[in-house]
């Protein structure tokens, strides 16, 4: 029996690995239990398998390193593979572009063992920027998988949405098998594709409604990359709008059937107030700083994330490209353009 699995998930990731792989090779204070390494390949198109074989050919004689390969590209398929294929009963989940400290292995198994009750925790997480982010990052960072949220453990709130990132994610293999569906809502990023992004969302708010507690462990230290490219304003105000999209699936998770239709008028004139506020508290419309605008498209994304993902259960040959145009022109019959253009800008 293997008492920690550590699952690095990873697409076209032969450059980014080998960073990863040496932290985990110089990770202290593991002489008491015994854990393993599991490359799960989500269909990568690069070296990936050779750069394993050839790691597997002088790894830790203690610590198995092994690899799987998940052709159904998406992050939420092949982290349900890696639940497939480990015995142990926890599961660590690393991103190819998260460096562990080297204690990050032995804090996350000693938290569990204190905390048996717990479902699911995460980690602290520093950035590590190519180029400097924009003004007031720290705002938007957690989005980004950048965790800083004090030096003691927690439990995070079931009343609050914060919970914790999927990079540096511990999860007891128990609480997953009971409460995770086979198949995923959000299937996670797909490639270089962010239209299902939430999967890590989704997975917490199962286990959180099965009646597990989800901690925070900031005794547990990442380090995430992130290269220029993500600190660019297209990219990030396309990363926004994909997260705002993903709210509706998520938050109906945790109501009954009977119960949705209320919720999502709720949700609605709730995200709608969010909107006019955060315009109030801007005083501005347009040209906004690249914070206040990733702000301001996660919550018009928001707004509109129940007709998302309606448009495309309902009628699969409908785009929603016409959608949202349709839907801004009967906005703008009854709003004026200008004031349209504004609010969506």
């Amino acid at each position: 029996m293997v008492d920690f699995s550590v699952v690095i998930c990873t697409y076209n990731g032969a450059s980014r690995l080998p960073q990863v792989l040496e932290r985990l090779r110089s990770q202290l204070y593991t002489q008491t239990f015994s854990w393993e390494v599991l490359i799960v390949d989500n269909n990568s198109q690069d070296d990936t398998a050779r750069l394993v074989q050839q790691y597997q050919a002088d790894w830790l004689p203690a610590v198995p390193l092994r690899y799987v390969f998940e052709p159904r590209q998406g992050l939420a398929y092949a982290r349900r593979l890696a639940v497939q294929t480990v015995v142990s009963p926890l599961i660590g989940f690393l991103d190819d572009d998260t460096w562990p400290e080297d204690t990050w292995v032995s804090a996350a198994y000693q938290f569990a063992q204190q905390h048996p009750q717990v479902g699911a925790f995460g980690s602290a997480i520093r950035g590590s920027y190519e180029v400097l982010p924009p003004p007031n990052f720290q705002r938007i960072a957690c989005c980004l998988a950048v965790i800083q949220r004090g030096a003691e453990p927690f439990q995070y709130s079931a009343e609050r949405g914060v919970l914790p990132a999927g990079a540096g994610m511990v999860i007891r293999r128990r609480a997953w098998v009971d409460c995770v569906p086979e198949q995923p809502s959000l299937t996670g990023v797909c490639g270089s594709s962010l239209d299902a992004k939430g999967e890590d969302v989704e997975t917490l708010s199962y286990l959180r409604s099965g009646g597990w507690p989800i901690w925070h462990n900031p005794h547990m230290q990442l380090f995430h990359r992130i290269p220029k490219a993500r600190l660019e304003r297209g990219y990030l105000l396309t990363l926004f709008q994909r997260i705002g999209y993903s709210r509706y699936p998520l938050r109906m998770v945790r109501y009954a059937a009977w119960q949705r239709p209320l919720m999502v008028g709720l949700h609605g004139a709730n995200d709608l107030r969010k909107v006019i506020l955060h315009i109030l508290h801007t005083r501005q419309l347009t040209d906004l700083e690249t914070t206040e605008a990733c702000e301001r498209m996660l919550l018009y994304s928001s707004l509109l994330s129940p007709l998302y993902h309606w448009q495309s259960q309902i009628g699969q040959g409908l785009s929603w490209v016409p959608l949202q145009a349709r839907l801004r022109a009967k906005l703008r019959s009854r709003l004026g353009s200008g004031l349209l253009q504004r609010l969506c800008s």
